[in-house]
Parts: C-alpha cells; structure tokens; sequence
C-alpha cells in the first residue's frame, strides 16, 4: 500500500460521514464513498502532492453524488430505505438521548436543501474553510457563505422547535 492509498483510509469515516449527508440511507453513503474511493484511485494521476488530499475527494464525492443523483431521476430510482433494527443491541439511557438528539439534527439537515446542507456538512461536519468548502463545491466563496448562513438559520430554527 503506497502513501497515497494509506491517506485515503485514514479520510475513510470522513467520506461516510459526508457520504450520509449527502445520500442520506446508509447503504446509499457506503456505495457513495466505494464509488468515490474507486474514482480517486482509477485517477490518482490527477491528484497533486502537497494539494488537501480530503478537498480532492470530497470533490470527487460531490461530483459523483450528482452523477448518481441524476441517474437515478432518469432510472426513476429511490434511494433504499434506512433499515429498521440499523442500531439493534445498543443500550443505555445516555446512548438513546445521543442518538435521538442526532437523529434530530440529521433529520433538521435531511430537510434543508441539497445546496444548504452540503455547504453546512463541508463548514461545520468536516471542518472545511469557506474558501476550501467553496473549492470543492466549485462555487464562489460569497455564494457558499449565503447557504451556509441560510442553512444554519433553518437549522436553528428548525431544533429550537424540537427542544423541550
């Protein structure tokens, strides 16, 4: 395994986590993240040394998450549904709190538009810079900084609807 294919497991549970977001059902964002892996390593020739390995392959999950999304529409295709039992055997009283508060917010972003939670996912989720989220989203860093304000303002809104 060369250095290259090291970096790319180590940004493994980032993809799946963007993955998520972006294709929402699990099953969705682990063949999400098998097709942006395959990508990357079928045009690791494209890849830069000393360029952000993470800002090229969310790139490349973006684009491939719009591949997948329009041909679905032309196949007329759902994503699966999230499987029921998905965290059968956890147990606890704080673990259940965790996972309903995120399941919460998972469902405030799955509401948002794709433009705004992609943006919200890349800034606030993964850690990105306005200017590198806007990079890899291949918009102007003005245009991001919009969705990412309108997208966090509908998720405030949207979880201080929810808490007690």
């Amino acid at each position: 395994m060369n250095d290259l294919e090291r970096e790319i497991v180590k940004l493994l549970p980032r993809l799946r986590r963007l993955g998520r977001v972006l294709a929402r059902a699990p099953a969705d964002a682990d063949d999400l993240v098998q097709l942006t892996v395959e990508r990357a390593l079928t045009r690791r020739g494209q890849w830069r040394p000393g360029t952000r390995l993470d800002s090229w392959m969310f790139r490349i999950m973006k684009n491939a998450w719009i591949d997948e999304s329009r041909a679905r529409t032309r196949r007329t295709a759902l994503f699966a549904q999230e499987e029921a039992g998905e965290n059968v055997g956890a147990d606890g009283a704080a673990a259940m709190e965790a996972r309903l508060a995120a399941g919460e917010v998972e469902r405030a972003m799955a509401r948002l538009p794709a433009e705004q939670r992609i943006a919200v996912a890349l800034v606030l989720v993964e850690g990105l810079s306005y200017q590198e989220a806007a990079d890899v989203l291949e918009i102007p860093a003005g245009t991001l900084t919009s969705r990412l304000v309108r997208g966090r303002m509908a998720l405030m809104a949207e979880l201080a609807q929810v808490a007690p």
